[in-house]
């Protein structure tokens, strides 16, 4: 980014504040899924693991760069909660590309979507919250009887799920603690750090190659620089639960990226799966209170 941009940014405010937020969840709702269905053709070069890793560490690379986080300009409790965000990440991200390495796209996401629904019905007092969560329960074990074959990747997914909780909540708060993207940046180092062991493992001699590491790093911007920037500038400007319902649409757009762009079809069962869990999900968020999130 030119030093212009970035001292307009720190001045002024974030370049997005003109974006209405609901059109930056949906643009990164589009890019996380087309990054996601791109790194698919790095699993059989680089392992899921070994895509993971290029994937944080590139972003990190390009966050840091773009915002040059100073660690002591901060406190040692804003210290700390970046790189609790910067693990979650990590473990988020590892948990759902190993998910995908044998499930689904679609249906991955959808699984991985019952982590974002447990928070707006935590918060929720409705009285439809038992029809949500029964809708959602329905879908899931429509999901995870039928419609997917491979147990060790619906508890990958679930798991991705839980992470996917925490990060949309350490993201309200990251938003709040830091000014711009620093914050996101320092938590994308810390997140590197964990992953180097592991994805040099699973992808060995791949991590020579120019051409899967430029797709890699295709993949880092698709996936981690520009849906997780724009999440963190919505989440400043709206309330959680308008951002949940917003992400309600993940599960649909996941499994319509994972047919354009690599071919992956899904059941009438699977279909109605989603549709169960999109529809608890935004009747859950829709039902939730909750304060106005507090500019950074």
């Amino acid at each position: 980014m030119p030093s212009h941009i970035r001292e307009a940014t720190v001045r002024d405010g974030s370049v997005f504040d003109r974006v209405p937020a609901p059109g930056l969840v949906l643009v990164g709702i589009s890019s996380v899924q087309v990054g996601a269905a791109f790194a698919t053709k790095l699993f059989a070069h680089l392992g899921p693991a070994g895509t993971v890793m290029l994937r944080v560490l590139f972003a990190a690379v390009v966050l840091c760069a773009i915002w040059r986080p100073r660690p002591r300009a901060h406190t040692a409790r804003e210290l700390r909660l970046a790189a609790l965000f910067g693990l979650t990440l990590a473990l988020m991200n590892l948990s759902f590309y190993e998910a995908i390495d044998r499930i689904h796209l679609g249906i991955a996401v959808t699984l991985e979507f019952v982590g974002p629904l447990g928070v707006a019905l935590a918060g929720s007092r409705s009285r439809l919250d038992v029809v949500w969560a029964l809708l959602a329960a329905g879908g899931v074990a429509l999901l995870g009887g039928f419609g997917t074959p491979n147990l060790s990747g619906v508890l990958l997914a679930l798991a991705a799920g839980g992470f996917w909780a925490a990060y949309i909540l350490l993201t309200a708060r990251v938003g709040r603690a830091f000014r711009g993207g620093g914050g996101l940046a320092m938590a994308m180092a810390v997140g590197t750090v964990p992953l180097i062991p592991i994805g040099i493992a699973d992808a060995g001699a791949g991590l020579l190659h120019p051409d899967l590491l430029a797709v890699g790093f295709a993949v880092a911007m698709l996936s981690s620089v520009i849906p997780y920037s724009l999440e963190l500038e919505a989440l400043r400007r709206i309330r959680p639960q308008l951002f949940g319902v917003l992400m309600s649409l993940e599960p649909a757009v996941a499994a319509l990226a994972g047919l354009v762009l690599i071919g992956q079809k899904l059941s009438v069962i699977d279909v109605v799966a989603i549709t169960l869990v999109v529809t608890a999900s935004a009747g859950a968020m829709l039902a939730t209170r909750g304060p106005t999130p507090v500019d950074a």
